[in-house]
């Protein structure tokens, strides 16, 4: 079966680094965050979308 080398290169790396947390999703989570705040100009915040609820009930009506 052929393996994508760019899937088996990510899952490595991603595994490398949950080992150094022992596989912690809240430690993960913390060093994440850490992260983020060092570089607050990367974070993109958008305004929330407004629901059109009139169009979202007649697009369930059809389906």
């Amino acid at each position: 079966m052929w393996q994508d080398p760019i899937v088996i290169e990510t899952r490595a790396l991603r595994d490398e680094y949950a080992r150094q947390f022992n596989y912690n999703a809240d430690a993960i989570f913390e060093d994440l965050m850490a992260k983020q705040a060092m570089h607050p100009e990367r974070i993109v915040s958008l305004p929330p979308r407004k629901v059109d609820n009139f169009n979202r009930a007649n697009n369930k009506s059809q389906a």
